[in-house]
């Protein structure tokens, strides 16, 4: 599907469905990156958008908060008894808009040039530097926000913005599978077991993620090779793999298998994104019978990022909302809602101590969280694309 661009841009390509259903994980269906569509889409975006001083008006520097907060981000992806509770402890109003894709984000930003009204954005790693050099984003100040001391040393510093300039984690996931344990009776661990499942027990009855760079990352994973690779041989070789090995047991396409598929048992073996994952298997009426595993022995990390917009109109408030929600003492909360760790520090001891269930979907320990890797743009990102519409029209979809 495609959406319109605002102010005369060009249709924006989305290339996973989303849904607005309150669960966990649902609101994140355009998982993986998707920077695939900005080969198509997004280039041209970034391109038409020159550099911008940040204007005096949109600088934080600690005075009083002004009384409004708007907020454009993924369909419900905070919990709004948080959003409530900052009202009441600071006072701006929050509004808030959604998105569907990170192209959408972008689209709307750059068609406004400075002036979306927006104060905090939500862009997926990938997504922060070329909006930062496009000028679509404003440089955060972060003694303003004192509780970035508390988050998790591994979801600071990463590659897209490592002085953390434009960006602080939202919330972070990764990509696995999830296998019916009443079709396949063996014991599957990793990429390799997937594909073999796919061929075997799970003829007909494998589901992919609908997101060309994960999906391709199947082949990757499984070999050995760096998902991010621009050598053609490789990506022919994924290709043929993909169209040839792989499309021919695959019954259905869907980034978002945790709403119906893995509820109504419809696939016995789905590629999944782990939140996604976490709500499916809750909504199943026989839990049981399903079995959540970590891609292996490598796969992807994608992280959203609190960020502020170009020509914010409310950074004081905006500023304060980031430190507010950003705190560890309301990080239970954020993350029972969403499904996904929010990067803080002691997050998973809090998730733990408050009895949450399936955490095993939520929290990685170093050694998982050492194979997780993250997407890049390359030139070899139409090409991805290429490759998920060939996989796709060999599979009949």
């Amino acid at each position: 599907m495609a959406h319109g661009g605002a102010h005369g841009q060009p249709p924006v390509r989305v290339l996973a469905n989303a849904t607005s259903a309150r669960k966990i994980g649902a609101e994140l269906t355009r998982r993986g990156f998707l920077a695939t569509a900005l080969a198509a889409s997004g280039a041209v975006l970034f391109t038409a958008c020159a550099p911008q001083k940040a204007s005096a008006a949109s600088q934080a520097n600690g005075g009083p908060l002004e009384d409004k907060l708007s907020i454009y981000t993924w369909s419900d992806y905070d919990d709004p008894d948080l959003l409530s509770a900052f009202t009441k402890k600071k006072g701006p109003k929050i509004v808030v808009d959604a998105f569907n894709s990170n192209e959408e984000l972008v689209a709307k930003l750059v068609a406004a040039r400075g002036t979306s009204g927006y104060d905090i954005v939500v862009p997926t790693g990938p997504f922060i530097l070329p909006m930062a050099e496009n000028g679509l984003l404003e440089r955060l100040n972060l003694d303003l926000i004192p509780n970035f001391q508390t988050m998790n040393p591994h979801f600071i510093h990463r590659t897209f913005d490592p002085k953390n300039e434009y960006s602080i984690c939202k919330a972070w996931g990764t990509t696995g599978f999830a296998y019916d344990k009443t079709v396949i009776k063996r014991e599957l661990t990793g990429w390799a077991d997937f594909i073999d499942a796919a061929q075997n027990e799970a003829s007909g009855k494998t589901s992919l993620l609908d997101d060309p760079a994960p999906m391709c990352g199947i082949y990757f994973w499984s070999h050995g090779i760096d998902w991010n690779t621009t050598d053609e041989k490789h990506l022919a070789d994924c290709e043929a793999f993909m169209t040839k090995e792989i499309a021919p047991h695959v019954i259905s396409f869907d980034s978002a298998p945790g709403g119906q598929i893995i509820p109504q048992a419809t696939a016995a073996l789905v590629q999944v994104y782990n939140g996604d994952a976490r709500t499916g298997i809750a909504a199943s009426k026989n839990p049981e019978r399903w079995q959540w595993v970590l891609g292996a022995p490598a796969t992807e990390i994608w992280m959203d990022n609190w960020s502020i917009a170009k020509g914010a109109p409310h950074p004081e408030a905006a500023h304060a909302f980031i430190n507010f929600i950003i705190a560890p003492d309301v990080q239970v909360k954020q993350m029972d809602y969403i499904g996904y760790d929010t990067g803080v520090e002691g997050n998973q001891q809090r998730a733990e101590e408050a009895g949450l269930e399936n955490l095993d979907m939520v929290f990685f320990t170093e050694e998982q969280i050492a194979t997780m890797h993250e997407g890049k743009f390359t030139k070899a990102q139409e090409r991805i694309v290429a490759i998920w519409n060939a996989t796709k029209a060999a599979a009949g979809a």
